[in-house]
């Protein structure tokens, strides 16, 4: 099923903040990068199984905790070594207090 799903709360993602959640079975991490900007991408790096929200996010950029792979966040580009694969991104909105992702 494809569509807008609700997955947090704006409060639930803080300023600067990378938040795991979950969707239509999906892992997927919330990116709260400041001035309004949400973003969203799968929350497993392509390299290796690893968590990217138990990484490090700086300036639209998150780093996987096991090998050091970046992604920018915007656009799910791998940015460097051991990167081989881009991660996917969803379309991501506010309405009222709730965050939703659009899932294909």
């Amino acid at each position: 099923m494809s569509g807008w799903t609700k997955v947090a709360k704006l409060a639930d993602v803080a300023e600067g903040a990378a938040v795991p959640v979950e969707a239509g079975g999906r892992q997927l991490a919330l990116y709260n990068l400041g001035g309004g900007e949400m973003r969203c991408t799968a929350n497993v790096c392509t390299h290796a199984f690893a968590l990217l929200t138990d990484g490090w996010l700086e300036e639209g950029v998150i780093e996987c905790p096991l090998h050091g792979g970046r992604f920018d966040v915007r656009t799910g580009k791998g940015l460097c070594a051991p990167i081989e694969e881009d991660i996917a991104t969803f379309p991501v909105r506010a309405e009222g207090e709730d965050i939703l992702v659009e899932l294909p």
